[in-house]
């Protein structure tokens, strides 16, 4: 289980703080895969990261009780080679003579497919992705991954956030909308994505 008790986060912007949660409360139960909807610019990587333990809340306490993935598109501290998963990681990103470079020479889209790659070949009881699937042109990476990923989810869970509902539909059971610093849970995507339409279009 992920559970967030009392936490806040804000960030200052040179002329006011931005607040990304205040006192927010709530759990992820495993084999509940949840979908966060949330505008542009209101916090959802950095509450991917909090989940991660990549940030700090400056308030509250968050508590991991399950083994949890780095976010999706994450790159610190992965070194350019990793031998235990490497045959997997040549299979999913299909990078050729470039699998053996250093990150750095990667361009953005392969270094998306790497990580995403590199999530999927770690197991984890809890995956969290940021705005879903990598950016990527590659539609057979896309399709290899899309199966992994379905299949994943028959006995992981998944946290996933997103600006775009449509995102969220092949991934969450339930979800929740992350507005003006509160995170508004819902048992079902088709609730939530009524408040976030009434928020960000009304």
């Amino acid at each position: 289980m992920l559970e967030f008790e009392n936490v806040s986060k804000s960030f200052w912007t040179g002329t006011q703080y931005k607040i990304i949660l205040d006192r927010v409360s709530f759990s992820v139960e495993l084999g509940n895969s949840l979908g966060i909807l949330a505008p542009n610019g209101t916090g959802k990587t950095t509450l991917i990261n909090m989940m991660a333990g990549l940030e700090k809340p400056d308030e509250g306490e968050i508590r991991r009780g399950c083994n949890i993935s780095f976010p999706l598109g994450f790159m610190g501290g992965v070194v350019s080679k990793v031998s235990a998963m490497e045959s997997f990681c040549r299979w999913l990103c299909n990078l050729g003579e470039y699998f053996d470079q250093p990150l750095g020479t990667y361009s953005a889209g392969m270094r998306s497919r790497f990580s995403f790659a590199l999530m999927l070949a770690l197991d984890f009881d809890m995956y969290l992705i940021d705005e879903g699937m990598p950016a990527t042109t590659d539609v057979e990476f896309n399709r290899k991954a899309g199966e992994i990923l379905q299949e994943r989810l028959r006995t992981t869970t998944i946290i996933i956030v997103s600006h775009q509902a449509q995102t969220l539909e092949k991934f969450a059971r339930s979800a929740a909308v992350l507005l003006d610093g509160q995170l508004h849970m819902f048992d079902t995507l088709e609730e939530a994505k009524q408040l976030y339409d009434y928020e960000t279009q009304g």
